[in-house]
């Protein structure tokens, strides 16, 4: 479990993140919802280490990780697919997935899991294309994959439909489910299209202005009123 308490950053005189708590537990889908420029993304690279806290503790799977640099927490089982992907693109995609295997010794890391082919077939399709031909959407399921490469027990999405068109948004929410649905990975799903949160959540998270403001279960999320308080 993924445990969050009293986070707290700052840019500048700007108090970015004001004492976020919250949990992520193995198995099931945290959505964390909010209109742009709340600090949903600075939250993240804190949980990655991109950013160092301020203040406030992270622990995961019982232990603090509040010092441990980026890589060393990829290596205690996270996974981050950054909002705008960050695929190689003169990489082929096989070649960007191998990349996610970069944490394990040599043998294990010369070839690609055949799970991730089986979520994403267009991925196998595609293998030996570059990673900047691929459409937008294709590169976003690259991204997935070379995350679930490194076979994380925490994957941490931030908007993975941001500028993907409705097809493939449906086939990255089917993949999500079937990860849930195995036991044993939390997801952490930072969203601002409400309908593709609603239909993942099993949990969830508002944010306003650096704060939690509110969390509920995911079936719960109408009753609750949640798409207003995040409409654009």
């Amino acid at each position: 479990m993924l445990e969050v308490n009293e986070l707290n950053q700052y840019y500048g005189g700007s108090h970015i993140l004001r004492g976020l708590s919250f949990e992520a537990r193995i198995g099931e889908v945290t959505c964390l919802l909010g209109r742009n420029g709340v600090g949903k993304t600075t939250l993240l690279k804190c949980l990655m280490g991109l950013l160092p806290a301020r203040s406030g503790t992270i622990r995961w799977q019982g232990e603090g990780i509040g010092q441990r640099k980026p890589h060393q927490r990829v290596q205690a089982g996270i996974a981050y697919v950054p909002q705008g992907r960050d695929i190689f693109p003169r990489l082929t995609v096989e070649e960007n997935l191998l990349m996610g295997l970069a944490r394990f010794p040599g043998k294990q890391a010369k070839a690609v899991p055949e799970e991730i082919y089986h979520l994403f077939p267009v991925l196998w399709e595609m293998r030996q294309r570059r990673g900047g031909d691929l459409s937008g959407g294709q590169q976003q399921q690259l991204a997935i994959g070379r995350a679930l490469a490194c076979r994380p027990q925490l994957l941490i999405l931030d908007e993975p439909t941001e500028g993907i068109q409705p097809s493939v948004i449906k086939e990255i929410g089917q993949v999500i489910r079937t990860l849930a649905a195995r036991g044993d990975m939390a997801i952490l799903l930072v969203e601002q299209f409400y309908d593709f949160a609603a239909g993942l959540a099993d949990s969830y998270l508002v944010m306003s202005r650096g704060c939690i403001v509110q969390r509920g279960r995911g079936d719960q999320m109408e009753a609750d009123g949640v798409r207003g308080l995040v409409a654009i």
